[in-house]
């Protein structure tokens, strides 16, 4: 294979809220924090062992402004994206690295409907797009598959 291919696909709980920093001309950016666990019995204690891993999300523009209206702290989502490493100059000179999961395509899991199924996203909790509709925004869209279409 000659190609190369950065994808990440994460399934977990949101830690904050969704921050949004608004441009000239209308862009905007939303961040947030989501933790995905590990668990395993550790074989010499035979304690069970849970390990948080924290991973820093970016979404942008129609797709940010979705996140930070349907979202809150504690909600499950899946992400797709991939990964984009940035570097900057610290206030006290020194080089800083991030690396953050630049969002290409989510779907919210968590069950806000009370009636016992994930809302598949914001199509499920509005009536002004049909449920099977997903929502494109520059290169950022959010996936609203049917009830038992899901990407696990």
């Amino acid at each position: 294979m000659s190609g190369t291919l950065n994808k990440v696909m994460l399934i977990g709980h949101l830690g904050d809220e969704v921050k949004m920093h608004y441009f000239d001309g209308g862009n905007c950016v939303g961040r947030f924090p989501i933790a995905t666990n590990e668990s395993y019995t550790n074989r010499q204690t035979g304690e069970k062992v849970t390990n948080t891993e924290w991973h820093n999300i970016v979404v942008r523009n129609k797709a940010a402004e979705i996140c930070e209206k349907y979202l809150s702290k504690g909600d499950l989502i899946y992400i797709e994206g991939r990964l984009k490493t940035r570097q900057w100059q610290g206030e006290d000179g020194a080089t800083r690295y991030t690396t953050e999961i630049q969002a290409t395509d989510f779907t919210f899991l968590s069950n806000k409907s009370g009636e016992g199924n994930p809302v598949t996203g914001p199509g499920a909790q509005t009536a002004a797009r049909p449920a099977n509709e997903p929502i494109q925004s520059d290169n950022t869209q959010a996936n609203v598959p049917e009830e038992d279409d899901l990407p696990f």
